[in-house]
């Protein structure tokens, strides 16, 4: 299943949202990115909520690192056309 560069903006707007809630519903406060995990672990209470937090963690990288690519692409493909001669 490909997704355009729109779609994917789209899904990441979803998970971001999704995120947030839970972000403010356990008040996570994270000193850094990498503390994110364990503060999650230590403050959310709801076993479901804690699953779903991790979900959207890993959602969030995946259509990440795709809409990240898709934009390279994008990127490129445009590079090439400004390089072609015109006739």
């Amino acid at each position: 299943m490909a997704l355009s560069y729109s779609e994917t903006r789209k899904k990441l707007d979803q998970i971001t949202a999704e995120m947030l809630g839970l972000i403010r519903k356990y008040d996570l406060d994270a000193a850094s990115p990498f503390d994110v995990i364990e503060v999650a672990r230590t403050k959310i209470s709801d076993q479901n909520d804690y699953i779903r937090f991790l979900e959207l963690s890993l959602e969030g990288r995946i259509y990440g690192e795709y809409g990240d690519a898709l934009q390279k692409q994008i990127d490129e493909e445009a590079k090439a056309q400004q390089a072609k001669p015109l006739n």
